[in-house]
This record gives C-alpha cells, structure tokens and sequence, in this order.
C-alpha cells in the first residue's frame, strides 16, 4: 500500500491535526498493525495524549466499499455497548476528504475509530502469558457479557478470533475511562438485521472456527457461538498452567483438532470440570459436540454460569506439576537388588497412573473416544501419514487401561512408528519396557540357568558381573552425554553472541540511514518552503497582470459586443426582406396550383359524365341485342350480349343502378343467365 508515514507526520482528517504514533516496541517505526483487510495506525491528536488517540484502518483494495459509509451509520448506536466502542466510526467519502484522497488514494473508505490501548488475546496465547485465577474469570465474564448485548440486538462479530479480541485491562496506559475488561475490533463482517450481506465472506479463524460450518461463509446472528465459546474455555483455563504448556501456539486448539476429541480437548474439558465447575463444563462440551451453531449454548447460559463461578475453588484446585525423579540417580544409590526394586518402583507408578485415569476411561463415551482415536491412527498409517498417526497413537496411549490387549498395540505400533521416523533413536514417550526386554527378566533367566547348571555361588557372581558393568556403561553414556551437552551449549552460546553482535550492527546502520534520510527530508521540507514562498510571490504578480488583462479584455468586448449587435439588427432586416420575398411568391404559387387543379377536377368530372352517358346507351343495346336474339331463337348470341351487359353494368354499378330502367335491366340479365329458358321483358 503506498500509505506510508513515518512517526511524528502530520495528517489532517476533518479539520483536526494528527500525527502518526510511534510503535512502541520499534523506535522509528509508524504504530502500524496489519490484518486480514488492511492496516491499522495509531493517530494522536496534535498536542493531545495518548489517551484521545484515533485508529485509522487504510483497507486494502478488495474491501474499499462504498457501503461502508452506511454500515458505518448503522453501527454508531452499538458504540454504547460494552466492549464495542470500536463502532464509533467515521469514513473518509470523496465529498467530505476529497483533498486528502486525491493526496493518498489509498485513504478512500478508510475509518476513523477510537484506539482501543492493551494486548490481544493472540497476544497472550503466543506469549504464553499465564492469569491469575481472577484475570481469568474478569475477562471470561467481560466477553460473555458483550456476547449476551449484541445476541439480544441480533448482532454477531462473525470473525470472534483471539487477534480481534483487545485486553484493555493489560495496557501499560492508564485509562480512567475504561467501561470493559475486553474490546472487540475489525467489526467491518459484522451481522445485524440492517446491515448489507458483505460480499466477501470470512470462513472464522483457524483454532476457532468449527470444521461443520467452516466451509459455508459466516454470517447470521450465531456466527459467534462456537468461537466464542473457544475463546472463553481458554480464558478460564489460561490461569491452568498444565493449559498454557499444552498450547498449540497462536491459539490453544490446531484447527485439525477442533470438533474431535483430542488430548488438548479432553485436558480442557477436566480443568474446566476440577476448577470452575460442571457447569461450565457442560457449556464447553455442547459447543464442541454440536452439528451447527445455533446448537451451541448462547452468550447469556455462559454469563449466568460465570456469575456464579467462584476464584477460590479454581486456586484450590490448581495442582503445580510434579517432578519426575531420574531413575538413574536411584539406581546408582541401591546396591544388589536395586534393579528389581527400579523395575518394580516404575511399574508401580505406570500403574497408579492408569488405575488414576480408568474411572473414565471405563465410561461408554471414554470407550467411543478410545475407538475413534484407534481408527483415525489407523487412517492416517494407511494415509502413509507417520507422523500424524504417531501423534494420535501418543494421544491414544493415555486413556488404554493398563495391560490391556489394546495397550500392547499401541506401544507395538508406538514403537514402529518411531523407528520408522527417526531409525534407531530412542522414544521419548512414557511407554512402559516390554517385561521379554527388562534387566529383572534378563538377570532372573541367567540365575534361573546358573543355578541348573552349579549353584548359587556361580549365580551371584554372574549377576555382580552384569551389575557392575550395566553401572558402568551408565556412567559412560551420561559422561558423554554431559560433554556433548556442554559442547552443544558453548556452540549455541557462541552462535548468540554473533547473532546479538549482527543484530547490533545492523540496528546500528539502521538507525544512521534513518538519521540520514531525517535529515534528507529536513532539507526537502526546507527547500520546498523556499520554493512554496517564491511560487507565492510569482503566483501574486501573475495574479494583478491577469486582472489588467482582464479590465483591458472587458473593454473590447464591450465594444465588440455593441458593434455586433449592430450588425445582428441590420441581417434581421435583410432576413425579413428576403423571406417576405420568398413567401409572396409561394403564396401566389399556391393560389395558381390550386386553380390549375379545379380545373382539371372540372374537366374529370365533365368526361366521367359524357363517358357514364355514353355507357348507358351501350347497355341499352347490348339488352336490346340479347331481348332480340332470343326472340330470334338464337340463345347462345342473346345469352353472348347478356354476359357484356352484366360487365359493363358492373365496372359502375353504383352508378347504372340509379340511372332509368338499367337496374331492372341488369335484374332481367341476371335471371336470363342463370336460367337461359327464362323470357326476357320488353323493356
């Protein structure tokens, strides 16, 4: 994006000065954050505090939308909200900022909103920064509580992700006007029902969006349900150090997890149940466990579950990790027996361990978890995924009850795996020796053949022998393992040092090529005011020769004005004389053509009536001739002269039909025709 300030510019924005902040963490650099539609800075009013400092987020080209101005309205009344002032938004429009646009095009539909001070909730789930037991319950109950508003308004975030939750409450900057423990920021997807369907969808965050609906976009009024109840498990359980160690890394939950039952899943689901309650327990399992979201439990269920949540049943219940003791220091302490003890100690222990868990691994759904981590371990090595079926396998491990048939699977499919990975390195897993490979199997064969074939005395030896060197084998290998470890640290303490003296040299460079390019733009800014006070003195006295060229200007097309409108009067004249001329002569035109067509209608008139009179005596004969010939007896003659009467009576028939006996003429005709033996009349 070409918008790109340094700190301490200068941007004015409705009339009011702001300068760009500086990032706290990056001396030199612009307070810049960058997300998924475009990059938020931080603007302090001129001669303000920190305290009245303005967010302005620059979009990125696909999500400069002109509705924005209206969402934008629409949104200003849910600023009152809790946790939503964010939607105190002003959009930089053409009409209103057009100067500032057309100085920075990439300003069209940016916002002005209020800079919300503090970390992200990314921010500590990737710092891994662990809350007390009341930090945890505050910011749990201060989400639900915005939740619950905005479900009985009929909004939803629709992209409720741990980077676009705020924490106020953790800010190094004081504000005594916080009204919220959490803030919600990048609303521009946000549902209501008078909001526009954006036409670009968000499919939710990874680590937070549920795998049923992940692939549809989310927009609709429970778009938060299942993220929100994500966010608000790690919330509660992120005071739970076991929690925090468990992390994914930017979010608690891979998003290959969600909706499955992981050993991420099931170690919340226990912190959730020991240290807050079934309750809440409860509310977390529905959410993970249902097919759509309006199945989740809403806003309001988790804010009547928080309120009655109580801090010190969480602290009392919060176990510190236990230490695990090396096997070996106990080894090297116990003499004769100590490795029968060992074997015997650790089995012990495995099996308190299981026996621990086997009240809920005994349980039908405990058993439906078992199976479907089995078969999805089994996929993944069909897959040829080792890895991934390494990891499930390892999950999988902890909830077999112990000396199971399926026990031995695992650790067998375990081992392949790794050996598979990683060749013949060791597993780092807590997966118990098959007893066939354990020293208190081996040493019990060797004294159980010793004494077949001697005596006692011949088996004691044996097994000093086998002990001594087994101690000293031991010795060797932690030796070398201690060298390497010491010569790995002093290399990795070496390769710091470069690294720290590399990072200073370049900070160091940096740092003079922003003194150099200060300076370089201290100069420009000074010689473009040198330039700004000379193009003001030419611009005046371009401006008072333009306004005597003006005046002189104005004089001759006064007089240019009035000679031509001379000129317009005298051809308005000759115009007129001109068309008089013309119209005259059309009009006597008009009264000779019209004479001339009398006249011919008159002499029309007069040939049609001597031609009409001239027909009548032809019809007359032609009937005399017929009324003859069939007197005659010749009929073929009289019917000849009657079909030339009908035809010539029929060419104007109108008009014969009127004129004397020719119409009784044309009657007797017809008949005579269509009847040859009929008489015709003397007429």
């Amino acid at each position: 994006m070409s918008f790109q300030l340094n700190p301490g510019d200068e941007v004015v924005i409705n009339d009011i000065a702001y300068t760009i902040g500086q990032h706290p963490a990056a001396p030199g650099l612009a307070y810049a954050q960058a997300g998924r539609q475009g990059i938020v800075y931080q603007l302090i009013p001129r001669g303000g505090s920190v305290h009245g400092a303005k967010a302005l987020k620059v979009f990125f080209p696909k999500f400069r939308i002109p509705a924005m101005v209206y969402q934008s309205e629409h949104m200003e009344p849910y600023s009152e909200l809790p946790g939503l002032q964010v939607c105190r938004r002003e959009v930089l429009t053409p009409e209103r900022n057009g100067a500032l646009i057309g100085e920075h095009p990439d300003l069209l539909y940016a916002v002005l909103m209020p800079w919300v001070q503090g970390l992200t909730w990314f921010d500590v789930i990737s710092d891994q920064k662990q809350l007390t037991s009341e930090e945890s319950l505050k910011l749990a109950r201060a989400l639900a509580g915005t939740g619950s508003a905005m479900e009985q308004r009929g909004l939803a975030h629709c992209d409720l992700s741990a980077p676009n939750v705020m924490i106020p409450f953790f800010s190094e900057v004081q504000n005594s006007q916080l009204t919220s423990a959490v803030e919600l920021v990048d609303v521009e997807q946000m549902y209501g029902s008078k909001m526009d369907r954006p036409d670009a969808l968000l499919a939710g965050s990874p680590g937070y969006a549920a795998h049923r609906t992940v692939h549809s976009g989310l927009w609709s009024s429970y778009a938060d349900r299942f993220a929100g109840a994500v966010i608000i498990a790690e919330m509660l359980c992120w005071s739970d150090p076991v929690i925090v160690e468990k992390a994914w890394g930017e979010s608690y939950f891979d998003q290959h997890e969600m909706q499955t039952a992981s050993e991420r899943y099931f170690a919340m689901r226990s912190s959730l149940e020991k240290r807050w309650g079934s309750k809440l327990s409860d509310l977390f399992i529905r959410a993970w466990e249902s097919h759509d979201l309006s199945s989740c439990p809403t806003f309001g269920e988790w804010y009547i579950a928080l309120a009655a949540a109580d801090t010190e049943q969480a602290e009392a219940l919060l176990v510190p990790p236990v230490e695990v003791q090396d096997d070996a220091q106990h080894l090297s302490e116990v003499p004769g027996d100590t490795e029968t003890e060992h074997d015997a100690g650790h089995s012990d222990h495995k099996g308190n361990t299981a026996a621990g868990m086997s009240g809920a691994k005994q349980a039908p759904e405990q058993e439906a978890v078992v199976n479907r981590l089995f078969l999805q371990a089994r996929a993944l090595e069909d897959e040829d995924k080792p890895a991934a079926a390494l990891e499930v396998y390892r999950s999988l491990y902890h909830f077999i009850p112990s000396n199971s048939a399926m026990q031995m699977e695992v650790e067998a499919a375990i081992k392949e795996l790794e050996e598979r990975i990683h060749g013949s390195k060791e597993s780092t897993e807590p997966a118990p020796i098959p007893f066939y490979r354990s020293k208190k199997f081996m040493i019990s064969s060797a004294v159980l053949i010793v004494l077949l074939a001697g005596g006692v005395p011949t088996v004691k030896i044996l097994a000093d022998q086998a002990e001594v060197k087994q101690q000293e084998a031991e010795r060797l290998a932690e030796a070398k393992a201690a060298e390497e470890a010491a010569a790995a640290k002093l290399k990795q303490e070496e390769a710091d040092k470069q690294k720290a003296a590399e990072a200073a040299r370049l900070a160091a460079e940096e740092k003079k090529k922003l003194a150099e390019a200060k300076q370089k733009e201290a100069e420009a800014k000074k010689k473009e005011a040198e330039r700004k006070a000379l193009q003001e003195k030419y611009d005046k006295q371009a401006k008072y020769e333009a306004y005597l060229a003006k005046q002189e200007q104005q004089k001759k097309e006064a007089a240019r004005k009035a000679l031509q409108e001379k000129y317009d009067q005298q051809a308005k004249y000759e115009a007129y004389l001109v068309w008089k001329k013309e119209n005259d002569a059309k009009i006597a035109k008009q009264k000779a053509e019209a004479e001339a067509k009398r006249k011919q209608e008159l002499a029309q008139k007069e040939a049609l009536k001597k031609k009409r009179a001239q027909n009548v005596v032809t019809l007359i004969a032609h009937y005399n001739k017929a009324y003859n010939a069939q007197k005659g007896r010749k009929t073929d003659n009289a019917l000849s002269y009657a079909r030339d009467f009908k035809n010539l009576y029929n060419t104007d028939a109108s008009y014969f039909k009127g004129v004397g006996k020719v119409a009784a003429r044309m009657s007797a005709i017809n008949k005579f025709l269509s009847n040859s033996k009929y008489t015709l009349p003397d007429l």
